[in-house]
């Protein structure tokens, strides 16, 4: 096995199987599933299966919020930091990272004054990466254009 490539707390990443080329994310190892804020979401069904369409805010500055849509692979209930039980729509979607390409289980969930729209969890991370809790985008700064975080 490779050696894991180092990453620091806070990461820039992409989700191109829903057209997002920036997302700021929070390397989480406290979380066990990665999390996708989403501004609102609607359930719909094509093919027999069960899909979710959703809004998101990237993060990215002076990009508005961005529309996606995602098949519906599994509903878990999930407890956040605070403790509160929710169900979550999950999905499969392609991560990119630090030169790595993969597919990861993401929930969609709404909340409020995020100022990261995406939690990396740590199944996401497990046997990738090594995360520096001290340091902050070693695998590249902003997008092109980007205010400092």
């Amino acid at each position: 096995m490779p050696h894991p490539v180092p990453l620091g707390w806070r990461e820039w990443l992409s989700l191109p199987d829903l057209g997002i080329v920036a997302v700021r994310a929070k390397v989480d190892t406290g979380a066990r599933s990665s999390a996708l804020h989403v501004l609102d979401q609607e359930s719909f069904r094509r093919d027999g299966a069960e899909y979710v369409r959703f809004v998101l805010d990237t993060g990215v500055h002076g990009q508005g919020p961005q529309p996606a849509e995602a098949r519906v692979i599994d509903r878990r209930r999930v407890t956040d930091s605070g403790g509160h039980v929710t169900e979550r729509p999950f999905i499969l979607t392609r991560l990119c990272l630090a030169g790595q390409e993969w597919e990861a289980e993401v929930n969609l969930t709404h909340r409020r004054n995020m100022l990261f729209p995406m939690l990396l969890g740590r199944t996401a991370l497990a046997g990738r990466f090594l995360v520096d809790p001290a340091s902050s985008f070693l695998q590249g700064d902003r997008p092109e254009g980007q205010p400092p975080p």
